[in-house]
């Protein structure tokens, strides 16, 4: 293809925890040279910074009053994403239960919602050559207009098992419990649940592997793609 024949495209990657969100995201964004957007580490980011600056997670007025305060850098190559707040690296520290467990709390609030969508909107429409952005409410709410809309799925006994693999020595039934009250905070908050977008393609990953989940995204991206 000549180069600036292809028009950017832009993938939207939706669905609940230990789904293969992440690994399919990068994986397919490496794979046809797009830029990669883990939205889930923007809400993680803010979070970390609203516990270290000591704000009362309880208190959603509270959060909402310094929601505009962290400046929060994602870099977006699927090869080595990072994302820095005030200037320090976090991407360990994002990913402590401390952060997890209060993630949901944080994101239900509609102005921490609405400053990072509008981080990942101009993160999304200043990918030269596309972008994969994976989330919860990306294809419904964050970029409604995406070229392509994938929703990930998978049983609650695959998706826990997956996830105490990544959290090693995790107990398999305290995950699947925390995953199961996770999606249903993330599915009733009322500012951009997770939600399944209608012309979402819906793929179930229960029975596949890493690398069929991976193939069958690249596939309809190519699609969409031939089809312009």
């Amino acid at each position: 293809m000549e180069n600036g024949a292809a028009k950017p495209v832009i993938v939207a990657i939706d669905g609940p925890a230990g789904t293969g969100k992440s690994s399919t995201s990068k994986a397919v964004a490496a794979q046809l040279g797009l830029s990669y957007l883990d939205t889930g580490a923007q809400y993680r980011a803010i979070t970390w910074w609203m516990v270290n600056n000591g704000i009362d997670i309880d208190d959603p007025s509270a959060i909402a009053a310094v929601a505009g305060k962290p400046e929060i850098v994602s870099g977006t190559d699927p090869a080595g994403p990072t994302i820095t707040v005030d200037g320090i690296d976090v991407a360990g520290p994002i990913r402590t239960q401390e952060v997890s467990s209060k993630v949901s709390a944080v994101s239900a609030v509609p102005e921490v919602r609405t400053r990072i969508t509008e981080l990942q909107r101009s993160l999304a429409t200043s990918a030269q050559d596309g972008i994969v952005v994976e989330g919860r409410d990306i294809g419904t709410t964050v970029l409604p207009d995406a070229d392509l809309k994938v929703f990930l799925t998978a049983s609650p006994e695959a998706r826990a098992a997956r996830r105490s693999g990544e959290l090693k020595g995790a107990d398999v039934h305290a995950t699947r419990e925390a995953l199961i009250k996770r999606d249903a905070a993330d599915s009733s908050r009322k500012t951009s649940p997770l939600a399944k977008a209608d012309d979402a393609v819906e793929v179930d990953t229960t029975d596949l592997t890493l690398q069929q989940v991976i193939e069958c995204v690249v596939t309809l991206v190519e699609e969409k793609r031939a089809g312009k």
